[in-house]
């Protein structure tokens, strides 16, 4: 564990759960994480601010005009009058939920070109969401007192402490949301395994087309042990939008790229000449199944040259548009219901095309309920635009996870486990089969794990004389009891004929 001088990283993170409670019981926790995560980014970049102006006033000796042309160098321009310090000075102001609303909106237009729109949906003021004047405004004082105690100066310039507690607190979040979690979270477990999976290298462009708060982003990018890489997502959701922005800034990456659209009708990464544009790795985690995922709207779209996915099913049109999104020596992987490696139809067509143009790599199951929001077990999907076999690796991972009360967890060693098999790319026992692109053919392009991965545990063969002895000396013990059970039986009833006025046993 980490520790700083007066708090160590569990504490903070502690600190920052427990400032949830202001909120806890009152609004539904969809909500209120919005203006957790606003007011932890708030508080972080104001801390900044406010130790660069000592710092630079101090330098300066202070000079005005020296100081302000330094800070506005800064990755923030903030003034006195945007900062947490300032709605701390105010927070007894009977108008405090629209002073707040003032400074977040102030924060955005001096930062335009990294934060527009990044606060809008959060309303400091709402009473529809907050209540009426006299509750709301005592909420937002606890609120405030909480993050006041927060001590952030102490981790400034440790962007991993920062943006491990924004993971941990997002994290919490998903719990709580249940089904809507799974909406802007994937399981850190699961992301960090689906990171070495892809393994992303120095130099990499890396893109998830749906990457909701940007948690496989984060984690793909602490695969690469430099700052020599670059970092593209898109989310249709514009809270989870700006989560994912929050969560870049948070971590300390500059060089990323979150955009907001809807990736099927409206992919915001376009080359010169109108196609989407391609990447070196493609981590995603789409919505399962999902309908209306905009089949009216890309007839024409090239994207989906092997076939369009029918209408009520989206997966194979995410997974469509990800594989087009890859770079000729690129790699991609891809979270997705069963259902995906062996429906038919117009589905099955874009499977079998892509089996053929041998662009599958490996299909990995996991066990069920590991998921926000759905019990079903999943599977990753695996592409490689740069295979030199013609093969593809099939892994039955089901019963690697540890049981949890509400929801099942993959443990560090499972996660060893899995990528050891992935990497040793072999057949081994009962978990791991490398079938040709002949046996998947014979079996119709049908990608169903248990078709290639048998994992029957025969019976243990029965010794039935064996067993017929035991239940010969059973029924003779049994026979032993029943002729003692008589006789204590007879004893009793003599007793009590001798004795009728003993009702018990004699006394000694």
């Amino acid at each position: 564990m980490k520790k700083t001088n007066s708090m160590t990283v569990d504490q903070l993170k502690s600190q920052l759960w427990k400032a949830c409670d202001t909120f806890r019981n009152t609004i539904d926790s969809n909500q209120y994480k919005d203006y957790i995560l606003s007011f932890l980014f708030l508080k972080y970049i104001s801390d900044v601010y406010e130790n660069k102006l000592k710092e630079y006033t101090k330098k300066y000796k202070g000079d005005k005009i020296r100081i302000k042309r330094r800070l506005e160098r800064e990755v923030f321009i903030l003034k006195k009058e945007c900062t947490f310090q300032h709605i701390f000075e105010n927070r007894n102001e009977n108008n405090i939920g629209e002073i707040i609303n003032e400074v977040f909106h102030e924060v955005e237009e001096l930062n335009k070109k990294k934060l527009n729109g990044v606060f809008g949906k959060v309303d400091f003021n709402s009473e529809s969401i907050l209540g009426k004047p006299k509750s709301k405004n005592a909420l937002l004082r606890h609120l405030i007192n909480d993050f006041k105690d927060l001590d952030l100066k102490q981790f400034l310039g440790q962007s991993d402490i920062i943006g491990s507690s924004y993971l941990y607190l997002i994290n919490n979040f998903a719990a709580e949301a249940g089904k809507k979690g799974g909406e802007f979270f994937t399981p850190e477990e699961v992301s960090i395994l689906l990171a070495k999976i892809i393994e992303p290298k120095q130099g990499d462009k890396i893109y998830d087309p749906t990457c909701g708060s940007g948690s496989l982003l984060i984690k793909a990018r602490q695969e690469i042990k430099n700052t020599n890489f670059s970092l593209y997502g898109q989310e249709v959701n514009g809270g989870t939008w700006a989560l994912a922005k929050m969560n870049m800034f948070l971590h300390g990456i500059r060089q990323s790229y979150i955009r907001r659209g809807d990736t099927i009708r409206s992919p915001q990464f376009i080359d010169e000449k109108g196609s989407v544009m391609q990447f070196h790795k493609v981590i995603t985690n789409p919505p399962f199944s999902k309908k209306k995922w905009g089949y009216e709207n890309v007839q024409n779209d090239r994207r989906f040259h092997r076939g369009l996915p029918p209408p009520s099913k989206g997966d194979w049109a995410f997974i469509s548009h990800m594989v087009e999104s890859l770079l000729a020596k690129g790699k991609a992987g891809v979270v997705v219901p069963h259902g995906v490696l062996f429906r038919g139809a117009s589905e099955g067509r874009i499977r079998t095309a892509l089996i053929k143009e041998n662009k599958i790599h490996a299909v990995i199951g996991l066990a069920s309920n590991l998921f926000f929001g759905t019990s079903i077990p999943t599977a990753l999907l695996i592409f490689d635009t740069n295979k030199t076999t013609k093969d593809i690796l099939f892994i039955d991972a089901s019963r690697d996870f540890e049981e949890g009360k509400n929801q099942n967890k993959l443990r560090e060693q499972d996660i060893t486990k899995i990528y050891k098999a992935y990497k040793k790319r072999k057949t081994i026992e009962k978990y791991a089969y490398l079938a040709s692109l002949k046996e998947v053919e014979e079996q119709e392009y049908n990608l169903n794990i248990t078709r290639y991965v048998d994992t029957f545990e025969e019976e243990e063969e029965i010794d039935i004389k064996a067993v017929q002895k035991e239940i010969e000396i059973l029924e003779e013990e049994l026979t032993q009891v029943r002729k003692k059970m008589k006789h204590h039986l007879s004893s009793l009833r003599t007793e009590k004929t001798v004795n009728p006025q003993n009702k018990g046993v004699n006394k000694v």
